[in-house]
């Protein structure tokens, strides 16, 4: 099959997974609803108390799952490009942490809970940890496993200063003590447009430096030679993880495994082309985390298991599995 048709066939079915899974999401919960009351819901055309539950609480959360899960594809695919290690992910090497650190100074330094303060204090706390474990494994001879050791090990430091700091301010433990376990569950429906626009503008800063992180692939040395500015792209690609992890962490706390896993497989799918790794992560991420949601609404009825706990489950073994994997190649 020729590369371009290929590449359309993928991306029509990659479409079609988040199509499915969305509906899903709108159609499965405590209350079961068919999908033709769930699209005629969305229509406007039916009513009662199902097509309520759809537009109200359904409709902002799923909309929410996906500007979650694309943000932390197309965050991990660009984290792993810039390090040049597959096992990077935005959990693993502390930017998620990072970003809570920063959300729980804001409430219980600041008294800031409001959209715009908790966001922009997730964006800085995400450009900020990312800034330093790039500069802590610039140096020296690199690894694969560098950057995952630095980031794990700097990302239990910012975990203990963030339960010194709640431990400290106990009035905003019941505030934080939900939002930071990674949920799509009762979140403001007026998160949903703010997050779906800094998603948008993120991805697109990140696709526009996909030829420089391709030339980049090949040794910093060799992207130099060829004209590409090096710490220009880094630092591009800095703003992009920090917006899109920012938002993220912002809207539904941090999740991770979604970063390593989702570019683990678009990659794979996209035969190493950085551009086509970037946009089938972001449709992959969005799948994964809506059927991640949704499996969490069933497994324990008629409660709900937490879409960040879920992935974790699934994640930890993945990752084991990857670091076994003898034909680990760089991205």
């Amino acid at each position: 099959m020729p590369l371009v048709r290929r590449h359309g066939v993928l991306i029509a079915i990659l479409v079609g997974g988040v199509v499915v899974a969305a509906l899903l999401s709108l159609s499965v919960g405590a209350r079961t609803i068919s999908p033709a009351l769930t699209v005629d819901a969305l229509l406007g055309s039916a009513g009662g108390t199902d097509a309520v539950v759809v537009r109200t609480l359904r409709l902002p959360r799923t909309l929410l799952g996906i500007a979650v899960g694309v943000a932390l594809g197309i965050a991990g695919a660009l984290i792993q490009a810039i390090t040049r290690n597959p096992l990077a992910d935005p959990g693993l090497i502390g930017v998620n942490a990072g970003a809570s650190l920063m959300v729980v100074l804001s409430i219980t330094l600041l008294g800031w809970s409001g959209l715009v303060a908790t966001t922009g204090a997730a964006v800085l706390g995400a450009g900020l940890t990312l800034a330093v474990v790039l500069l802590l494994t610039s140096r020296g001879t690199f690894s694969p496993l560098v950057v995952v050791l630095v980031g794990t090990a700097f990302s239990a430091t910012i975990g203990g200063i963030t339960s010194g700091l709640l431990i400290l301010h106990s009035s905003a433990l019941d505030q934080v003590r939900f939002w930071s376990i990674g949920s799509l569950t009762g979140r403001d429906p007026d998160l949903v447009w703010p997050a779906l626009l800094i998603v948008a503008v993120a991805t697109l800063i990140g696709v526009s430096v996909a030829v420089p992180l391709a030339t980049m692939a090949m040794g910093e040395e060799m992207a130099s030679t060829l004209g590409t500015s090096v710490v220009r792209t880094r630092v591009i690609v800095l703003c992009a993880v920090a917006l899109l992890c920012g938002a993220a962490t912002a809207v539904a706390g941090p999740i991770g495994f979604v970063g390593l896993a989702v570019p683990f497989l678009a990659r794979r799918l996209a035969r190493g082309d950085i551009l086509r790794t970037l946009m089938y992560s972001g449709a992959l991420g969005a799948t994964v985390l809506l059927v991640a949601d949704v499996i969490g609404r069933i497994v324990v009825r008629p409660a709900e298991l937490e879409v960040g706990v879920l992935v974790a489950i699934v994640g930890a073994p993945l990752l084991i599995f990857i670091a076994r994997s003898s034909r680990i190649e760089r991205p």
